[in-house]
């Protein structure tokens, strides 16, 4: 579901996805930051600076948790964990 999400967003657009188990978030994670990362190119490849890929989405911020007023609310939310990228002008894969 995830590619399927960033292949809908348009330029500028946030992909924000809140999971409640550690499987989840760790699956999560490991596809924004391979998303925030361009393509690898070879060792000493010869390329200008404007013909290097770009990533297709940029992280914004780091992992949010529920606080401690939120979890006494809620104690539901303690294992929540939200992240949140925002797509870039770079074309879809």
């Amino acid at each position: 579901m995830l590619p399927q999400c960033v292949a809908l967003l348009g330029a500028g657009g946030r992909l924000v996805v809140i999971s409640f188990h550690s499987l989840e978030d760790r699956i999560v994670k490991r596809f924004m930051r391979a998303q925030s990362q361009a393509d690898a190119l070879p060792a000493r490849l010869p390329v200008r600076a404007r013909d290097l890929p770009q990533p297709r989405m940029r992280l914004v911020g780091r992992a949010i948790r529920a606080g401690d007023r939120e979890t006494a609310v809620n104690p539901r939310s303690r294992s929540a964990v939200m992240r949140v990228a925002e797509r870039t002008e770079a074309a879809a894969a």
